[in-house]
C-alpha cells in the first residue's frame, strides 16, 4: 500500500468518525427531547421579543443540532489545513462556544425544567462532538518491506 493510498484511508476513517458524531449528536438531543416528551415536559420558550412562544418540537432540535455539529466540523477542517495545534484550539473554541450557548437559555421566559431540558441538550451535543470530532486520524502504516531476498536477509548500509 502507498502512502497515498494510506492518506486517503486515514482521511476516510476521519471523515467516517466525524460523520458518525454529527450523527451521534443529533441521536443524542432527539433522546433528549424524546425523554422530556415523554415526561410531559412543556418545551416552550418565550423570547420576550412579542412573538408568540417558540415551541423546541424535535425537527427543530434536530435540524439545529445538525447545523450547528457541522459548523462545529466545518471550522475544525479549516484550522486543520491552516494551523499547528488545530484540535487543540478547536477544542477551546469548542467550550468557550458550550458555555456561550447557555446564556440565551438564561435570558428566555421557560420553565425551569424547560431550561434544563435544553441546557441537558447543549451537554449532550458537547459530550458527543468534542471527543470525537477531536480524534486524531490513523498514523499510516509504515511501508511493507521484505525480511530477506533470495541472497539472505537485507542488511541496512547506514552506520
Amino acid at each position: 500500500m502507498t502512502t497515498t493510498s494510506q492518506s486517503v484511508l486515514t482521511g476516510t476513517s476521519t471523515r467516517r468518525v466525524r460523520a458518525i458524531a454529527v450523527g451521534g449528536a443529533a441521536l443524542a438531543t432527539g433522546l433528549v427531547w424524546l425523554v422530556a416528551h415523554l415526561l410531559d415536559i412543556d418545551l416552550r420558550v418565550d423570547q420576550r421579543n412579542g412573538q408568540p412562544p417558540t415551541i423546541v418540537s424535535l425537527p427543530l432540535v434536530i435540524g439545529s443540532t445538525l447545523a450547528m455539529a457541522l459548523l462545529g466540523w466545518s471550522a475544525l477542517v479549516v484550522l486543520e489545513r491552516y494551523v499547528r495545534r488545530a484540535r487543540t484550539i478547536w477544542t477551546v473554541i469548542a467550550i468557550a462556544v458550550l458555555m456561550l450557548s447557555f446564556v440565551p437559555i438564561l435570558g428566555v421566559e421557560a420553565t425551569s425544567s424547560t431550561k434544563s431540558v435544553l441546557s441537558l441538550m447543549h451537554l449532550a451535543v458537547a459530550a458527543v462532538l468534542i471527543p470525537m470530532l477531536r480524534r486524531s486520524p490513523t498514523a499510516p502504516l509504515p511501508e511493507a518491506q521484505p525480511e530477506s531476498t533470495a541472497s539472505g536477509p537485507i542488511r541496512s548500509t547506514r552506520a
